[in-house]
């Protein structure tokens, strides 16, 4: 795995560095100190599986800088760590493309849950957003928040929707977000939505995991798997 870290805030840096060496100790991390480090090595490689880059950072705008970074990597993951918590600014980032938005008083272990979600398709938005938003897309995650689910994956079949079935039988056949939003004519960042209610409900951390769980609770047969 290949990860671009960005702040220029060294201790922060290094932190999150070990955090993810840690998380990985086969990755190869790349850091940046700003906007215009981030351009430049983006302009030497981008075959980045994940990013992860503070907001208010020297060399751009913020808002410009994650439309840029999200232009030249569309495939890529964008997660945004940063100490600003203004609600419109992470909607914002969300709608600009970015797969999630982590505070930075945020625990390693809650980085580390974001960062599995987020690799697995899903999108990590934090709880303050979810009780305080009105968009109908978070309205799906909102409603997985509000419900009660038990240690038992098997008691929480029920709360799947039919549409989640539907992205899960995809996930199994092998197929992208993209794929996925394309077939089901979704938009992506619903398709991303789905897989975190998906992942959340059968108390699994990535596609595999929710492939495997559901073969055996009987929701997906060995057919439907690629």
């Amino acid at each position: 795995m290949k990860i671009l870290i960005a702040d220029d805030h060294e201790l922060f840096l290094k932190g999150l560095e070990m955090i993810l060496a840690d998380y990985d100790k086969t990755a190869e991390i790349v850091t940046a100190k700003s906007y215009s480090e981030i351009f430049s090595v983006m302009d030497k490689t981008a075959d980045f599986d994940l990013i992860l880059t503070d907001l208010a950072m020297p060399g751009a705008h913020w808002l410009e800088a994650i439309k840029k970074i999200h232009g030249e990597t569309p495939d890529t993951p964008i997660i945004i760590l940063s100490a600003v918590f203004d609600k419109e600014i992470v909607q914002k980032t969300l709608d600009i493309g970015a797969a999630g938005y982590i505070p930075k008083t945020s625990s390693r272990d809650v980085i580390i849950s974001a960062v599995n979600l987020v690799l697995s398709g899903g999108i990590y938005i934090p709880a303050e957003l979810l009780h305080n938003s009105n968009q109908s897309e978070l309205n799906i995650l909102k409603s997985i928040e509000n419900v009660s689910v038990t240690g038992d994956p098997k008691n929480n079949v029920k709360i799947l929707s039919p549409r989640q079935i539907d992205v899960l039988k995809l996930i199994a056949s092998g197929k992208s977000n993209k794929q996925i939003a394309y077939d089901l004519g979704l938009t992506e960042g619903t398709v991303k939505l789905h897989v975190t209610a998906i992942l959340r409900i059968l108390g699994v951390y990535n596609r595999t995991g929710a492939v495997t769980k559901a073969t055996t609770l009987g929701i997906l047969n060995e057919n439907e798997q690629n």
